[in-house]
């Protein structure tokens, strides 16, 4: 870790913050002293423009190498969705399907194990499940599964079930949130997914998922899990009908949990994909079509500035905005480039056109090309592996076919 002064010095202040704003330059000096910024002075970080956006994105990316350097991380890893099939109608989704609609599918515990098996041998040390609330899907799968997982693969990291499929297998099971995740942490769960939060703002949440899955229930299921020591990821999902008011009213929600429980390993910004989500389709002159560049560059760099001295992993989602953009981000307070994933259903159901897999080789070149040094990591941000400036990595074809495309060919 290096010291704050041989990051951003006097004169580096000096320079960046010419012509902003006295407000402004208070909140960034504020956090480069370690000082909280309120919710209103994180919405007003996310209005910025011009210079005064320009000072916020480099305070963010002071901040970010006060903590990592230049490190910039990676785990190697699966997606598995187990079924897609779910009945919860949430309005942004384009991943649900009915029962007896196309494309519908509900994989077998033996057919999930085989793919964590083919990960395992791809170098996985972590295996990512989540699935659509199956009418038909007893409370016992998500247990059982676990349990097939482990006696197949006892050292594979098991990231899995985000807080509305906690809520559907407690109820399911008549069991507490706390009785059903205990139960599951000893099958052996290792950490949650901290999705299904997309805003944690009731207002706008209401619209999105009819609140299926209140704020109030979100946080409670996340708190619980962090009381018996199971940590999790933390998302907020932005661009659709929101603003940045929502925006800090939810950095703020994630903050507070953090401050409480500490069981948050990271945050993760998840622009909304349009293409083919319901919640557009239905309603394309009330929806917007995904966060604006702008915003893109903001959610990540504020997320840092008001995350700061709570949580030190920003990560970016490169199956929403593509490689590239990913890549660019890790000049603006972002220090992990998430998965390889391998597979990636969420986002392409949405329309997402970024691919499924970006594999240790393509991450190792992403992450050089920035002038970072890559990193492999756990799912808990312990270090597998630096890789030195000169050391080669082995080129391995990706899991599915890409059909001619190249995630990298922007560094052509």
């Amino acid at each position: 870790m290096k010291d704050l002064h041989t990051v951003c010095t006097f004169s580096d202040q000096a320079e960046i913050f010419m012509g902003v704003s006295k407000d402004i330059r208070l909140i960034l000096e504020k956090a480069l002293s370690d000082r909280r910024p309120s919710s209103d002075d994180i919405e007003r970080l996310f209005l910025t423009t011009g210079k005064e956006k320009k000072a916020v994105l480099q305070v963010a990316d002071w901040l970010r190498e006060r903590i990592h350097g230049d490190n910039v991380s990676f785990v190697i890893n699966r997606n598995i969705n187990f079924t897609n099939v779910c009945y919860m109608g949430c309005k942004f989704c384009g991943f649900a399907k009915r029962l007896d609609e196309a494309g519908a599918e509900w994989i077998s515990v033996e057919q999930v194990v085989q793919r964590a098996e083919e990960a395992w041998n791809r170098g996985a040390s972590e295996v990512c499940i989540q699935g659509g609330l199956h009418p038909k899907l007893p409370g016992t799968y998500y247990r059982d599964l676990l349990i097939a997982l482990k006696k197949a693969l006892p050292k594979i990291h098991i990231h899995a079930y985000s807080p509305f499929e906690i809520w559907y297998g407690a109820k399911k099971m008549k069991l507490s949130y706390s009785d059903f995740l205990e139960d599951l942490k000893e099958c052996g769960l290792g950490s949650m997914p901290g999705t299904a939060a997309e805003i944690l703002d009731k207002q706008i949440r209401e619209k999105l998922t009819k609140n299926k899955l209140s704020t109030a229930r979100w946080v409670e299921i996340i708190k619980t899990a962090h009381s018996l020591g199971i940590p999790s990821t933390a998302t907020i999902m932005y661009g659709h009908i929101d603003a940045p008011m929502h925006w800090a009213i939810h950095l703020d929600t994630i903050r507070r949990i953090q401050i409480e429980t500490g069981g948050f390993t990271e945050f993760v910004p998840l622009s909304f994909v349009h293409y083919d989500s319901p919640l557009f389709l239905e309603n394309p002159n009330l929806v917007r079509p995904g966060a604006s560049d702008n915003e893109i560059d903001l959610m990540h760099a504020v997320s840092r500035i008001a995350l700061n001295g709570l949580i030190d992993n920003v990560q970016v989602s490169w199956t929403k905005l593509g490689a590239e953009r990913a890549r660019n981000l890790l000049s603006m307070g972002v220090n992990d480039m998430g998965g390889t994933l391998m597979n990636e259903s969420i986002s392409r159901s949405a329309g997402s056109k970024n691919g499924q897999e970006i594999t240790e080789r393509e991450m190792v070149d992403i992450i050089r090309s920035a002038s970072k040094v890559p990193v492999r990591r756990n799912t808990l941000y312990k270090t597998i592996k630096t890789y030195r400036t000169d050391e080669a990595v082995t080129t391995s074809e990706p899991l599915v076919s890409r059909d001619g495309q190249n995630p990298l060919s922007f560094l052509k």
